[in-house]
């Protein structure tokens, strides 16, 4: 297959998407879609990417499950997919929140395969924390991106 990246999130995002939409009837939640603004790897290596063109698409429930996908430009400008679960924990009287989120990473290729822990199959799992601000539907989020880098989203949520 040509695509095999993009036919694995476009099924795993339906499956989520398809859960939370299960539940939505009931749910006081919100959609928050994002993109990246800022990269900046740890390591000082020219080589690196610091341009992600992120694009998310996440579904935040009111009793803070958190599930969704991106598309990226890995570290080695490689086109990856991130699918994931998490759990958002909204700071009390105020509009910073944090979360963790957990995953299936797929698209480092070639070359750059071992690049990501237990990436034999092409698939990796992530664990991705976040802290995170909003101002009505905008929103902020700084990204750890393990011992490589870190990155900044901004998003609007609906």
């Amino acid at each position: 297959m040509r695509y095999p990246g993009l036919l694995f999130a476009s099924t795993t995002l339906a499956v989520l998407f398809a859960a939370a939409q299960a539940q939505g009837a009931s749910d006081d939640g919100f959609w928050y879609l994002q993109g990246s603004v800022f990269t900046r790897h740890f390591a000082n290596n020219d080589s690196y990417n610091n341009h992600q063109d992120l694009l998310g698409l996440e579904r935040n429930q009111a009793s803070g499950l958190i599930m969704g996908g991106a598309t990226f430009r890995n570290s080695f400008s490689q086109r990856s997919e991130y699918v994931y679960l998490g759990k958002r924990f909204d700071v009390p009287d105020s509009a910073l929140y944090y979360k963790l989120s957990a995953g299936l990473i797929h698209g480092y290729r070639g070359k750059y395969r071992d690049k990501l822990p237990l990436n034999r199959y092409g698939v990796a799992p992530a664990l991705i924390p976040a802290v995170g601000a909003h101002w009505g539907p905008a929103g902020a989020e700084v990204v750890l991106l393990g011992l490589a880098a870190t990155m900044v989203n901004v998003g609007f949520r609906f």
